[in-house]
Parts: structure tokens; sequence; C-alpha cells
């Protein structure tokens, strides 16, 4: 499992969490029970849950140097790097926020943009180099042995853009559809009634807004385009919802709201069509 995520170039998020603590049991209800972030985990991440009293876990502790319990942790699955880290019950519109910056890619795409950095000759890697010491390859073992019998599917993430160039990019004249207005954003916070969306515009921009959970789907579209220059908006816009094993493409034309849609306290990505 380990060489496959590795090949699937996906991060391994992992909570090491404690049967004592109220705050694991939180985690697992509240948070990992969530739609928004268990269809983000799944679509972008493998995801190992450990308890802390077993062996595997204690590894994780001691390596990790972790003081707090539960803890969640986004690792590179190569290199067993810590890479982010939260301590205590982390509420699920927050964990999509923190996990953001790790949905443009994967452990190969973050070295890959660290080497450009770096001039050549400023490092090396030795093909043939050893770990630090047994502990770090025994946490690797153990992590690898814990994703293998943890027997999850992993799916594949072909959100991702094409490349174009202006030449490609030139498209005929399409009559737009006349958006509804924005209407002011919601204030008080009831989720009840409320919920946020995470939009990535094609500029690569991530911006959040609230909405009410029985606005109209076509609101996301005015939101973008409310965003982008005076220049962009005779452009047509598509928006996917990266949800397990494929894409979700929004039909402008519906009429669901955005909960009934399944887009409420999710990950919308925004693409020239």
């Amino acid at each position: 499992a380990k060489i496959t995520s590795t090949a699937q170039d996906k991060w391994l998020l992992v909570n090491l969490q404690s049967t004592t603590e109220f705050s694991s049991h939180m985690l697992n209800r509240d948070t990992w029970a969530n739609e928004a972030v268990s269809q983000t985990i799944k679509a972008n991440f493998i995801f190992w849950q450990v308890d802390d009293d077993t062996t595997e876990g204690k590894k994780v502790r001691t390596y990790y140097k972790l003081e707090s319990i539960p803890a969640v942790l986004v690792i590179d699955p190569t290199t067993g790097q810590k890479m982010r880290m939260w301590c205590g019950m982390v509420e699920p519109e927050t964990l999509l926020q923190y996990l953001v910056p790790f949905l443009d890619g994967g452990p190969g795409t973050h070295f890959a943009s660290l080497s450009k950095k770096h001039p050549r000759g400023s490092f090396s890697l030795a093909p043939h180099s050893k770990p630090k010491d047994e502990e770090e390859e025994e946490l690797q073992r153990a992590l690898a042995a814990s994703l293998e019998n943890n027997g999850m599917k992993e799916s594949s993430d072909d959100d991702t853009s094409p490349i174009t160039t202006p030449e490609e990019a030139a498209v005929e004249a399409t009559v737009l559809p006349t958006y509804p207005p924005l209407p002011e954003e919601p204030k008080g916070g009831d989720r009840s009634v409320q919920c946020r969306v995470g939009i990535r515009l094609p500029n690569g921009q991530r911006l959040q807004r609230n909405f009410l959970r029985t606005d109209p789907i076509q609101l996301l579209w005015s939101f973008c385009y409310s965003q982008l220059e005076e220049s962009e908006r005779e452009k047509p816009l598509k928006l996917t919802q990266a949800i397990p094993g494929e894409s979700k493409t929004l039909e402008y034309e519906s009429n669901l709201t955005l909960e009934q849609s399944g887009v409420a306290n999710s990950m919308i990505s925004a693409t020239w069509e």
C-alpha cells in the first residue's frame, strides 16, 4: 500500500487517537463522519487511523514526538516527513481549510517544486543512501504494514486541468446566461441553515464563502464571476466537485439547491470550458 500511495502521488493523513480521550470520539463522530471531509480525504489522501496504545501507534507517537492525543498529521509517504500536524479536536470546516494546500498536488509535485527553487548542485540524493537510523526504518515498515492491512481502495483524481496555449484557448464567442445577483453573505454561523463552499478559480486562487443551504446552485457561478477580472467574464466556466473515483460536473440549468446538489461544505474547482 505504501508503494501504491507513492506511485499515486498521494499524501498520508494519519490520525493517532486514544480510546480514553473524548476528543478522539468527537473526531470520529463529527469530523471523520462528515461527508465533505470524507469525500475530500478519499479523493486526495490515504487515511490511516491508529490507536496510541498499539505497537504502531507507540512508534508514531515516539518518532513524531507527539505530546497531545488525538493528533492529525499529513505525512510524505516516501520520506516519512511530517508536513503539518494538528492536535485535539478539529472541526470539519477547519480541517477542510487546513487540507486545501495539499489538494493541488501530491508529494512528487511538492518535491519537484522545491527542486526548482534550488540551483543545480546545491544538494544531491545518494541512490543507495540508508535510513537515518533503525527507528525511522521501523516506522516506515509499520506505516506500510498498517496501510496494507487497512485495505483502503484508492481513487484516481483526474481533475487536473490541461495547460493550454493562448492560441488553443481561443474559442468562439459564447452567449453566457444572465447570472442571478449575488446576495449578501449570510452571517451568524448557524450551520443548520448555512454552509461554506471552497472554490478554486482558474488562476489558482482559492476562496471560501458562506451560503444558505437553500441557495440555488447558480449562485456559485455568480460568486466566481464576481471574483474574475473584467476581461475574463466573457468566458464560460465549468464547475466540478471532486468526489471519490471521479469528478462531478455541476449543471448550471439544475434547479437544485446547494444542499440538494451535495456541494454544501465541499471544494469546487472552476475551469474554463
